[in-house]
């Protein structure tokens, strides 16, 4: 059976995915899978340039959703929607996110439906960034980008599980597939857990995700034992003042120059009240105040983040901005408030034991023939909160090349080193076949050597 992607995304009747066709044995090496992925190409590549045309925000992954589910149903997979009810819609509409009513998770089992029970997670969000151009397929909703690879992560997990859908009846265990909503600020990571995915019978005893990564060449798998990535903290900071005439600021409470210094004061907690040894990042990423030339505001708003690689490192920059934001508002006869994000992320922590056993058997995955060690970084990951219940790994997929070009598109080399979170991110797609590949390699493995 074919699955055919219409012009906006919606599945017709006739079909482009093979429907699987069982077989009795499982591969037995990375070579092996690395094989098997390369079948699933000719639909994968599509399929996710599909997502790329249309992304959705946070909660908002109706039609991405609807997707997922039209794949799994034309290759005979079960599956659960509904997941992922954002509980936070309120305060997150008051930050500023653009968040919708959620329930677009997705949950489906591949293999017998006992234990063991390993989960393998993509998230399926975009962001509000309006994309440059750069390949035909760029988004057509303005102002929303997958410019952060989650239309791969939702593609590779999904070819994952038709190649493991294939050779089910070989399968001694279950395989969890979670497509996961709401990453990029919104913990759709955390509600899942909340709703019961790991503890669902069978219960998870493992789980894997990866990220595509610009930062490491193409072909590199990396991570490292313990804190990969930081944990966060979104806040909001309001400034009250006093209004008045620009040309009359001795009858003013300036919120404007409150708010400079409220910025340049917290600076110096990462600066001067951290040991340098220990990771900490306060950022000040939006301030807004003003609607005229002439007119010295009542008020103004100050947004950023905090970042630690751990809980108790983020409550100490967590108590220092609060003091730190009071002190400089007052400093300028100001009043100062401040508010948190609804759900600050904790740390993506990787079981160090669980971390060693897939430096053993996924050596081969990565193109150095080793799983590269690589630095923490400061950015969030919302597979942290599966990380906190069960043991967990949180892969790099290298896709960085400077010089990439579309196998079927216009000459123009395209480099895929540019950071996430830039409108000029592309997405290497060769980086494809390593993750459908890793994502089988690493559950079946895990499943043998129980």
């Amino acid at each position: 059976m074919l699955l055919v992607l219409g012009a906006r995304g919606f599945a017709e009747e006739e079909m482009v995915v093979k429907a699987a066709s069982e077989s009795d044995s499982l591969p037995r090496t990375f070579a092996d899978v690395w094989s098997l992925a390369a079948d699933e190409l000719a639909w994968l590549i599509p399929f996710r340039r599909e997502l790329h045309r249309f992304p959705e925000l946070m909660f908002n992954e109706t039609v991405t959703s609807a997707r997922i589910a039209q794949v799994l149903r034309s290759l005979d997979i079960p599956y659960t929607a509904g997941w992922a009810l954002n509980t936070k819609h309120a305060e997150l509409e008051a930050k500023g996110f653009k968040s919708g009513p959620g329930r677009t998770g997705i949950v489906a089992d591949v293999g017998t439906g006992k234990p063991p029970c390993v989960l393998l997670r993509a998230d399926i969000d975009a962001l509000p960034i309006r994309e440059s151009p750069l390949v035909p397929f760029a988004s057509e909703n303005p102002g929303k980008m997958h410019a952060c690879g989650h239309d791969a992560h939702a593609a590779m997990l999904l070819g994952a599980a038709a190649l493991l859908k294939k050779r089910e009846a070989a399968i001694n265990g279950t395989i969890r597939f979670i497509w996961q909503p709401a990453e990029e600020g919104g913990a759709g990571g955390k509600r899942m857990v909340e709703e019961g995915v790991l503890t669902m019978d069978p219960p998870v005893e493992a789980a894997f995700a990866m990220h595509q990564w610009p930062f490491e060449p193409l072909g590199v798998v990396a991570g490292r034992p313990g804190a990969q990535m930081a944990a966060t903290e979104i806040f909001d900071i309001t400034i009250s003042g006093a209004g008045g005439h620009a040309a009359l600021p001795h009858l003013v409470k300036d919120p404007i120059v409150a708010a400079a210094h409220v910025v340049t004061s917290l600076q110096t907690i990462a600066a001067r009240e951290t040991n340098p040894l220990d990771a900490a990042v306060v950022s000040c990423t939006m301030v807004r105040a003003g609607d005229a030339y002439n007119v010295i505001p009542a008020g103004a708003t100050v947004g950023g983040t905090i970042r630690s690689l751990t809980f108790e490192g983020l409550q100490i920059l967590r108590d220092r901005v609060a003091s730190v934001v009071q002190l400089a508002a007052a400093a300028h006869r100001c009043n100062a408030s401040i508010s948190w994000s609804p759900d600050a992320y904790p740390p993506t922590n990787n079981d160090p034991a669980l971390f060693e056993w897939v430096r053993t058997v996924a050596a081969d995955a990565s193109s150095t023939g080793n799983v590269e060690i690589i630095k923490p970084t400061m950015g969030g990951e919302d597979f942290s909160f599966i990380a906190e219940r069960v043991p967990s790994v949180f892969l790099a997929l290298g896709q960085g090349q400077r010089n990439w070009r579309l196998p079927d598109g216009p000459d123009n080399l395209l480099d895929t080193t540019v950071t996430v979170h830039s409108p000029n991110f592309v997405l290497n797609e060769d980086v494809l076949q390593r993750g459908v590949s890793l994502h089988s390699h690493l559950a079946l493995r895990w499943l043998a050597d129980r």
